[in-house]
């Protein structure tokens, strides 16, 4: 399962480390890739709750489009 998110906000490396920390803390997540350039962030991993992710994106300081 792969599910992919806008997040405004990125601006820099911090805030991909930031926001890969806390979403790589989610249950289920296998693997997460920001890029602050495109503000994308992949996350691919199995039973992948859209709540808790997005839930995640924000304890990290940014809201998920």
């Amino acid at each position: 399962m792969e599910i992919t998110y806008t997040v405004a906000g990125m601006t820099c490396a911090h805030c991909k480390a930031a926001v890969e920390s806390e979403v790589g803390q989610v249950a289920g997540v296998e693997s997460v890739d920001a890029d602050f350039e495109t503000k994308l962030v992949v996350v691919r991993g199995e039973g992948l709750a859209d709540d808790a992710l997005r839930a995640a994106i924000d304890e990290a300081g940014y809201e998920a489009a």
